[in-house]
């Protein structure tokens, strides 16, 4: 699998994610990100091949590696694009291009790479996976985040829809939708995964069970489901509220294997 994010400000958003696919039993990762912080990235991840490219002077990835990245990405089972990455057009313009190249590779998109779902309508139906939080949702759709929050589940499918992905909308209740309509939910968790960088790890774990073999529905469903139980399991150990994204990480083997017994 493939993580293509971070950049000068959020280098650890990719480690996360990066972290999170292999605890779910990713078996090769790769990681692209921007040149200055990759090394440290490598150091921090040693499991991981990390590749740096040249960055735009926002810190992002320049979409000049484009091809560099498509050769990468026609590798690989699963693509994570997004964690960490810069909200702007140079980043669309990347997006948009990964986002569009016709492969077999399960596609996540993320975070900033969610501005430009609307590239995986070359896709097959229910290949590419979309893991927004209600603001993120509300950008989407062009609507109020207060809106997303009355009326989830009609949203979900109406992003879901237009471009044959499977979308999850990250909150207490997570509503997870196909493109033909079909609806699942997922209500645990706790009020402690609202935590910084808690949706880079999901998305991580998602692509990770992508990565595995699991196709992108199942993985969405079983990625909210194991992050969600990590995050009950560490409000008994730790609290309600006060553990980290990282914190997660470590047990996402030890809640799959309890629930795959």
């Amino acid at each position: 699998m493939l993580v293509i994010g971070g950049c000068v400000e959020v280098p650890g958003a990719a480690l996360l994610a990066s972290v999170a696919a292999l605890r779910a039993g990713a078996g090769k990762l790769q990681i692209a990100t921007v040149r200055s912080v990759a090394v440290a990235l490598g150091l921090a991840v040693p499991e991981a091949l990390v590749t740096g490219h040249d960055e735009i002077p926002d810190g992002g990835i320049d979409p000049v590696v484009t091809d560099a990245l498509i050769g990468r990405i026609e590798r690989c089972d699963a693509v994570l694009v997004g964690p960490g990455m810069t909200g702007d057009a140079a980043t669309v313009t990347l997006v948009e291009a990964l986002a569009a190249h016709a492969c077999d590779a399960a596609l996540i998109l993320d975070a900033a790479a969610l501005e430009c779902s609307h590239a995986v309508l070359r896709r097959p139906a229910g290949h590419a996976v979309l893991t927004p939080h209600a603001g993120e949702m509300a950008k989407l759709l062009d609507t109020s985040r207060n809106a997303i929050l009355a009326d989830p589940e009609a949203h979900v499918c109406d992003a879901g829809r237009p471009t044959g992905s499977i979308v999850a909308l990250k909150g207490s209740t997570t509503p997870i939708a196909t493109p033909d309509g079909r609806v699942f939910r997922y209500g645990g968790g706790g009020v402690g995964l609202a935590t910084s960088s808690s949706g880079d790890t999901l998305a991580g774990i998602v692509t990770g069970l992508a990565a595995r073999g699991c196709d992108p529905l199942t993985a969405a469903i079983w990625g909210v489901f194991l992050h969600g139980e990590v995050g009950v399991l560490l409000t008994h150990t730790i609290g309600r509220v006060g553990f980290l994204a990282r914190e997660l990480l470590d047990e996402v083997p030890r809640v799959m294997a309890a629930h795959c017994d």
